[in-house]
């Protein structure tokens, strides 16, 4: 396993990241793929195995689910002190007009019940999953430096926001002396590259750590194109994000099947050495649902791209509409 630091931080995370969103509980999500905790702690043990150290979840995966199962098995399997867990918050978690959102209200009582549910006292990074439209941003950035001052988070985080967001909320941490995001979760892979036209340039500028999520565009530049699968057949935010560029997709999983035929290797090889090396990307954001997908995933860490290779990756690229801010 190779180590970088995240983004302009001391912290030392793995080069990639392990997605807990397939554990949890199908009774308490519309995700029928998912994993049990009976089937999601040997992944994570397994991930601890090759070297992972950075896990990455949210409050609203499984409802709490998939924080459970991932703290349990992290303190049963690792020393809390040599992993680093990250959470987020934004989406609605209970029923009334605050159970949602990014208001001081709403992360002070999501950070204890994150915690609560991951049996630990602090999370490593904790980020915002969307921009809240109806908070000033003042308020978010403030009760996030509170969180981090009062020891429950030990860095912030954002996702999935246009970058004049990212820069606002930048600015205003800045200016009033508060904590500052040191990482990107953002939405990233070959056929979806719209994050490079203002947020990657955004975030070298800035030194921030990008943890792009989807690096394989749910599984499509990992399988025959034509292939189904459970989750291609009932997963909708997959369907919403690549249906309908699925034609002009297709050229490019075509060339990664082209390269990762003519080295030899899994195409997920190829498309993960595609992200590795582009800049700013500390981590990419890996889910699995077996183990055999996971040592894939580490197996890429020994591929190198040319330069030919990746601009013949890069070149059918065409413009798509935005996905993931809205």
């Amino acid at each position: 396993m190779e180590y970088v630091k995240l983004g302009n931080t001391g912290l030392d995370v793995s080069r990639i990241c392990l997605g807990c969103m397939s554990f949890g509980d199908v009774n308490r999500w519309t995700h029928p793929w998912l994993l049990d905790e009976e089937n999601s702690r040997p992944i994570i043990k397994r991930a601890l195995e090759l070297g992972i150290n950075f896990f990455d979840t949210a409050n609203i995966y499984s409802t709490g689910a998939s924080e459970e199962i991932t703290g349990r098995a992290l303190k049963d399997y690792a020393n809390r002190d040599e992993v680093v867990i990250a959470t987020k918050v934004f989406f609605r978690m209970q029923e009334g007009p605050n159970g949602a959102g990014l208001s001081r209200k709403a992360i002070m009582s999501e950070i204890d019940n994150s915690l609560k549910r991951l049996g630990t006292d602090y999370v490593d990074l904790y980020q915002i999953h969307r921009w809240d439209y109806n908070t000033p941003i003042e308020e978010t950035m403030e009760a996030l430096h509170d969180v981090v001052k009062a020891g429950k988070a030990r860095y912030i985080g954002a996702s999935a926001m246009y970058a004049w967001q990212f820069q606002k909320a930048l600015h205003v941490a800045e200016r009033n002396g508060w904590t500052r995001f040191v990482a990107m979760q953002n939405h990233l892979n070959l056929i979806y590259r719209e994050e490079e036209r203002e947020m990657m340039p955004l975030c070298k500028a800035e030194g921030i750590g990008v943890i792009p999520y989807s690096p394989l565009a749910s599984g499509r530049l990992a399988r025959e194109w034509s292939a189904v699968t459970k989750r291609s057949e009932t997963d909708q935010a997959q369907q919403m994000k690549y249906g309908a560029t699925a034609e002009i997709d297709r050229v490019i999983a075509d060339r990664v099947t082209a390269i990762a035929e003519q080295r030899g290797v899994p195409r997920v090889h190829i498309a993960l050495a595609w992200l590795l090396q582009k800049q700013p990307v500390t981590s990419p954001i890996f889910g699995v649902t077996s183990n055999a997908q996971l040592e894939e995933a580490v197996g890429s860490l020994a591929v190198t791209l040319t330069e030919d290779e990746i601009k013949s990756l890069e070149e059918l690229y065409v413009p798509h509409r935005v996905v993931g801010a809205l």
